[in-house]
């Protein structure tokens, strides 16, 4: 009886001992886990070194989407990369030493293949480019100051015709200067042929274009009265037949503008001094 009623308790006791020793130990397990897992976090936390591709990718792409004129300065580590070709304006001055600012519009189809002022056939993917001034022949240097691209194009056509632009580029040209999508910019015109005088010469003042003849008589008769010489020049356009009345006959280009200005005063004209070229089809978009 002894030994049957002793059993029970110390089979409890030794069950006690044993759920201690598993608790221990599993506690002991659970810290031990807990430190290698908390130096392991620190371990990933910790600050590395900085990546020295990181600063050249961020400035590459800088360089690529920055749309000003200035290109950005390469790294200082890196060797220095050469500009853009027409980044910025040139600031070699003209040799003729003419020099205007205005706006610039361009033109293409429907005059690609048609004859332009100076009897050649204008090409729209050549840079050329109209003025209603300027020598045929002449090289200048358009600007576009929105950007400050560049292009030299050759004077073979007059124009435009329209108020408040002052010349008229292929549309090589305007692909040059980035002016296709805009259609009309501020830009800077200089004279790069040396010995031609822009302002000499004789010129003439048109005050207006007619699709029908008999206005462009009409008005031809009316000014007749206090002006001399009037004359109509025909102009075959892709959209027809327009007659140009032209007033004058005046030597220096100066003293065109005066008459237009003249015209402009008493008449309410939009006045446009032309040159009159000697020995080449009159014309011009």
């Amino acid at each position: 009886m002894t030994y049957t009623q002793a059993t029970p308790r110390s089979n409890r006791i030794t069950y006690s001992l044993k759920y201690l020793l598993r608790s221990f130990l599993v506690l002991a397990a659970f810290f031990v886990l807990t430190l290698i897992g908390g130096c392991g976090s620190r371990r990933v936390s910790a600050p590395s070194q900085p990546s020295t591709a990181s600063p050249e990718s961020i400035e590459s792409t800088k360089r690529s989407t920055d749309s000003t004129p200035e290109p950005a300065p390469p790294p200082a580590a890196s060797a220095p990369s050469p500009a853009p070709k027409r980044s910025k304006p040139s600031q070699t001055p003209a040799p003729a030493g003419y020099l205007e600012e205005g706006n610039a519009s361009w033109y293409g189809v429907p005059f690609n293949g048609r004859r332009a002022s100076n009897g050649e056939i204008y090409d729209m993917y050549k840079l050329t480019a109209a003025h209603r001034t300027l020598p045929f022949e002449t090289m200048v240097r358009v600007t576009n100051l929105n950007n400050g691209k560049s292009t030299t194009v050759r004077i073979t056509d007059r124009g435009p015709f329209v108020d408040n632009r002052i010349i008229d580029l292929s549309l090589a040209a305007a692909r040059e200067i980035e002016s296709v999508g805009p259609g009309v910019v501020p830009v800077r015109v200089e004279v790069l042929t040396p010995g031609i005088d822009p302002t000499g010469g004789f010129f003439t003042v048109q005050v207006g274009a007619f699709r029908d003849q008999g206005n462009a008589q009409r008005l031809r008769d009316r000014l007749n009265l206090s002006y001399s010489p009037i004359f109509i020049q025909q102009y075959d356009s892709p959209d027809g037949l327009y007659y140009r009345v032209r007033v004058g006959k005046i030597s220096g280009e100066d003293a065109a503008r005066q008459l237009g200005e003249q015209l402009r005063g008493r008449e309410g004209f939009t006045p446009f001094v032309v040159r009159l070229d000697e020995g080449v089809p009159s014309g011009g978009n």
